[in-house]
């Protein structure tokens, strides 16, 4: 099979590149493919000066049609290369979001999410003609319904304050030092923001996962990939941009390996309270003492079951019921060692790393 040129920006036409790399091979694709938003005229501000659009040959089509057999083409070649496990965002604009998500489901993703991104710092809508155009959307897509893929839903809250993350991301546009100049002009028009590739990355890989992005441009990708532990894999045609996203990426450096490893609760393997007493971690007639009142003292049952007074359940409705509230028993229930109270999670993970080990 082909190796993977992992860390690399290929230089091409994606179509081309994307039909060598192996099958089966991506983990998450994240595409920003061209607009079709060509303006008829120029643009320009009240005070005359010129509004910077999207004049480039890349985002040309003669018509809708050839915009949609372009869009067929690339997403049947990442269909080719992505992993069944794995995942694809896209992003656009009115302009051409909902072709690509119809040419999408037509191919058979399956749309997981779609997520709006709202610009906090919009450009303006200088004739007044129209509402300000203030976000823009993405589509969250797996390659098969039903497959299993990853989803890092409690790195995602701990990322909001704790709270589950919504659909609508509220983020600025890539402004400022993050801008990439060339010659003291954008290096490209339509760079996004390290924000938005953060919470795209985090959210739906690993570390260590492979990342392609199939139209590169100024690499936005590719260094937030390297900042989170991530290899990438780098699709650009025009010259001038690889080496703008290659002196970028170069300039990144990766977080330490400790920072990276965040295990998602729903990926662990699962254990059992009844596991613990099978392995001898804990035996039949002792005592575990409750969190919040240590002088609640409840007796461990032959079949996992706890009792305290004519109470009777396991680790977690005998909790809930203490508790007067919804609680995780794991975090709930303490067990004696060596004279100092423990939490009973502290033994599910010595199996888990016994399992790992």
């Amino acid at each position: 099979m082909t190796s993977l040129p992992l860390n690399q920006i290929l230089q091409g036409d994606c179509i081309e590149i994307l039909n060598t790399l192996p099958e089966n091979s991506v983990d998450l694709v994240f595409a920003d493919p061209p607009y079709n938003l060509q303006l008829q005229n120029d643009l320009y501000r009240p005070d005359l000066s010129k509004v910077d659009a999207v004049n480039n040959q890349w985002d040309k089509f003669n018509s809708f049609a050839e915009y949609d057999q372009f869009t067929h083409r690339w997403l049947s070649a990442i269909q080719r290369v992505l992993k069944d496990t794995g995942t694809i965002w896209v992003i656009g604009s009115y302009h051409n979001i909902f072709r690509v998500g119809v040419a999408m489901q037509d191919l058979g993703f399956w749309v997981l999410n779609d997520i709006v991104w709202i610009k906090t710092n919009p450009m303006p809508n200088f004739r007044g003609m129209r509402f300000t155009n203030a976000h823009e959307t993405m589509i969250w897509a797996q390659k098969k319904k039903g497959s299993k893929y990853t989803f890092n839903h409690h790195s995602m809250k701990a990322l909001n304050d704790d709270l589950q993350m919504r659909s609508d991301w509220l983020l600025p546009l890539a402004t400022g030092k993050e801008r990439i100049k060339s010659n003291g002009t954008k290096a490209h028009p339509t760079q996004k923001p390290e924000s938005l590739l953060y919470r795209v990355i985090l959210s739906s890989s690993n570390a260590g996962d492979v990342i392609l992005d199939p139209f590169f441009g100024s690499g936005t990708s590719g260094a937030v990939a390297k900042k989170l532990g991530r290899n990438f894999i780098g699709i650009e045609r025009d010259k001038k941009y690889v080496k703008v996203a290659q002196k970028r990426i170069d300039a990144v450096e990766t977080a330490p390996a400790e920072a990276l490893i965040l295990p998602e609760k729903r990926n662990q393997a699962r254990v059992a309270f009844g596991v613990l007493l099978e392995m001898g971690y804990l035996v039949p007639g002792q005592s575990l003492y409750f969190k919040e009142d240590k002088s609640i003292r409840a007796v461990i049952l032959s079949n996992g079951h706890l009792k305290y007074k004519d109470q009777v359940g396991s680790i977690h409705s005998l909790a809930k019921a203490l508790a007067g509230g919804a609680v995780n028993g794991w975090d709930m229930w303490l067990y004696k060692e060596d004279g100092k109270l423990k939490v009973i999670d502290e033994l599910r993970e010595k199996i888990r790393m016994k399992d790992k080990g």
